[in-house]
């Protein structure tokens, strides 16, 4: 027996270890974007090959290359996080009526009332510049005063409207997936922000792993001393110290007893602390008012929004008119007083809802929406926790066990090429 090899290969196979685990947390995260170019024909040909190939990142599209699995299934970990957590806090109905839409009406009501003399003055002199000019100052005064004291009653009329047609409005689903789409730097801030702690093991547990299945390695290697064995053990070594990894991170998700000790995924253990961290990444920069409000307008349904808005306006200029409406009404002739009323009412409709917008209010909600997520996120059953934190990447864990085995393989050679190959003159010793 080689003492020498023998005691060599454990440490070599610890070293291995660490670095399959090591680079493949790289691959899971890294690069955010997809780094490649494109091989013609690859698109048509990566079609008819088995699903498991067309998975592998850029291959579908056609390019050769690497985009990091977790960022590569953004939009699969946005879908998830619906379907696990948003879904559960309610109907979006529900969920709005959370964020209380008083407050949000007042903040409206606040934000637009200083620009509505200057609204009023826009349009009547776009619509009607002479009859407006010719109107007494305090008569045009008195109109916006009129305008503005009912501009309460405007809005509230609109977040209660938005609030009974919200299920229709806003699809938080779509939303979410969208926002994963166009950022996937974020889903990967989501598990290492998460899971850092349970990632940092993996990585150390991956020379532990690596030592311990190097020591019947090198048992074999140094009874049969058949050159090939140690890279095909490497193959073995690779592929388990990577499943072992996954393994310590998210299972068993339940609790178990093992030889009387109790048994249960790293990241399980930190539900809580996991809960409150994974609900602030949502609540600052995935669900938040900004995002709501952009949505309701600029969302598939934006149209239908910005439509309900404006019929809802449209009352405020009779009412602004008061008793003088009949008389402005004959005076103006009643297709322009009706054109007044819709130029109003399209006008206001972006600076109505621009307080959705308000980055500074849209943090201070954002309190509210942390803590309905953390509560949601904590409540789940150990299982669909870790299911929306893994299945984004579940299917696609194929290519980190392969990494690990390749690596596993090309640690055997390169161990073969150092102490039996002679690749280094002079040693072993």
């Amino acid at each position: 027996m080689d003492w020498f090899a023998f005691i060599s290969i454990p440490f070599f196979t610890g070293i291995i270890g660490w670095l399959i685990n090591w680079s493949g947390l790289w691959m899971l995260f890294s690069p955010v974007k997809f780094h490649g170019f494109k091989v013609p024909g690859l698109k048509e040909v990566t079609g008819l090959m088995p699903r498991k190939l067309q998975e592998i990142p850029g291959w579908m599209e056609g390019g050769l290359g690497w985009q990091g699995i977790v960022p590569a299934r953004a939009a699969k970990m946005g879908s998830i996080a619906v379907d696990k957590v948003i879904a559960k806090l309610g109907t979006p109905a529900e969920f709005y009526a959370q964020l209380e839409p008083d407050q949000i009406a007042e903040h409206i009501v606040n934000v637009f009332r200083p620009d509505l003399p200057e609204l009023v003055e826009d349009v009547m002199l776009r619509e009607h510049p002479k009859l407006w000019r010719d109107l007494p100052r305090p008569v045009r005064t008195a109109v916006i005063d009129r305008v503005q004291a009912q501009l309460p009653a405007v809005v509230k009329t609109i977040t209660d409207e938005i609030g009974v047609h919200i299920d229709q409005l806003l699809d938080p689903k779509i939303m979410v997936i969208d926002h994963f789409r166009k950022n996937p730097d974020l889903v990967v801030r989501v598990f290492k922000d998460v899971g850092q702690k349970e990632l940092n093991l993996m990585v150390a547990f991956g020379f532990i792993f690596g030592f311990l299945l190097g020591i019947p390695v090198a048992i074999v290697d140094q009874t049969w001393h058949i050159w090939w064995l140690l890279p095909l053990l490497g193959v073995f070594v690779g592929w388990t110290t990577n499943l072992l990894g996954m393994w310590l991170i998210f299972d068993p998700p339940e609790p178990k007893r093992i030889l009387g000790i109790k048994v249960q995924g790293l990241f399980l253990r930190r539900q809580d602390e996991c809960a409150e961290v994974y609900a602030r990444i949502i609540a600052e920069d995935v669900v938040t008012l900004e995002r709501i409000g952009d949505f309701l307008m600029d969302g598939p349904r934006g149209d239908r929004t910005r439509q309900m808005i404006a019929t809802a306006m449209r009352p405020a200029i009779d009412k602004a008119a008061g008793p003088l409406r009949g008389a402005v009404n004959v005076a103006m002739g009643g297709k322009r007083y009706d054109r007044i009323k819709d130029s109003f009412a399209q006008e206001a409709v972006g600076r109505t809802i621009t307080p959705f917008r308000d980055a500074e209010f849209s943090r201070k909600q954002s309190e509210k929406i942390r803590v309905l997520i953390a509560r949601r996120t904590k409540e789940l059953p150990p299982t669909d926790f870790v299911e929306m934190m893994r299945s984004a990447i579940k299917e696609d864990e194929w290519m980190l066990y392969l990494h690990g085995a390749v690596m596993g393989a090309a640690g055997g050679f390169l161990h073969l090429a150092i102490f039996n190959w002679g690749m280094i003159p002079g040693f072993p010793p």
